[in-house]
């Protein structure tokens, strides 16, 4: 049975040896269960979490996000909104689609872009609470 709380181990001390009979090579004692590699994630799994990362990397596309987390627009719209030419809202556009960041419905000859989900909304307010703490 684990305790409920770990305390730490004074350093050299029999406890703080015994915290490491896990395996773990980090020389702390502050931790006592190190997950086995087999608690990670499938590797294309990771690789793929990685490239939705990068997406996030370009202040044009976060801006773009930014739009459309309280609406819906065209490019035309989106490109006003932040500044920059249709031609390079349509270019990202075509990034962030693939990433399934935003989805899109034809309205006549206009085409009308939104967040996908919610989830979207929520990683990029937790990302702006993160740097702002």
């Amino acid at each position: 049975m684990k305790p409920d709380k770990i305390t730490e181990a004074a350093p050299g001390s029999e406890d703080a040896q015994n915290a490491h009979d896990n395996g773990c090579s980090c020389g702390s004692a502050e931790h006592a269960g190190v997950p086995s590699p087999e608690c990670m994630p499938d590797e294309e799994l990771l690789y793929d979490l990685a490239d939705l990362f990068k997406v996030f990397g370009d202040t044009t596309r976060i801006k773009m996000l930014y739009a459309l987390m309280g609406q819906e627009l065209c490019v035309a719209d989106l490109a006003e909104l932040i500044g920059a030419t249709q031609s390079a809202v349509s270019h990202q556009l075509r990034t962030l689609k693939q990433v399934r960041l935003v989805k899109f419905q034809r309205d006549g000859k206009n085409v009308i872009y939104s967040l996908s989900d919610d989830h979207v909304y929520t990683m990029l307010a937790q990302g702006m609470t993160h740097i702002c703490e």
